[in-house]
């Protein structure tokens, strides 16, 4: 038993001996860069652009998602307001929508910080209503996006009227 100790530990001990006996040989291999052709086919002329007056909402209407306990929230903010949803505050600029489809798309610059504000800032820019992971708050337990902008009594007595003038 004895013996078979010594044995392994001579082994163990000569080890490194050998590997620092060997010779380390490093190739370097004759690689080249890759290249990029240009592409043959033409990809064509932008010929037109659509331009879009957007009017500026009285506010928003916003979801929340708590990712932990499944509870969706809505929530209308006004421009210029905040509102705390968990830990989170959401701060809105602004909300605008198209002035020829005041209902069809919704474009909101919201701010929001962890803490109830005291946190840092989480998200800053444009959420857009039809694309919400366009541009989307990344947080582990909750998202926020946007539904559509609040429109003011005349803007809203005028989409109804044309809604129901289009039969």
């Amino acid at each position: 038993m004895r013996v078979g100790r010594f044995m392994a530990m001579g082994a163990a001990l000569a080890l490194p001996v050998l590997a620092a006996a060997q010779d380390i040989q490093i190739e370097m291999l004759d690689i080249e860069p890759l290249k990029y052709e240009p592409l043959e086919v033409p990809l064509g002329d932008v010929t037109s652009e659509t331009v879009v007056a957007a009017t500026v909402g009285e506010g928003a209407m916003l979801r929340g998602l708590d990712k932990l306990t499944g509870q969706v929230v809505d929530f209308e903010l006004a421009n210029g307001y905040s509102v705390n949803f968990g830990t989170l505050r959401v701060d809105m600029a602004q909300c605008r929508h198209p002035s020829e489809n005041p209902a069809g798309e919704a474009y909101a610059f919201l701010s929001v910080y962890e803490d109830r504000g005291a946190g840092s800032n989480l998200f800053q820019g444009w959420m857009i209503a039809s694309s919400p992971a366009l541009s989307a708050l990344d947080h582990a337990r909750y998202d926020v996006w946007v539904l559509r902008c609040q429109l003011g009594a005349q803007a809203q007595a005028e989409s109804t009227s044309e809604g129901e003038g289009s039969d």
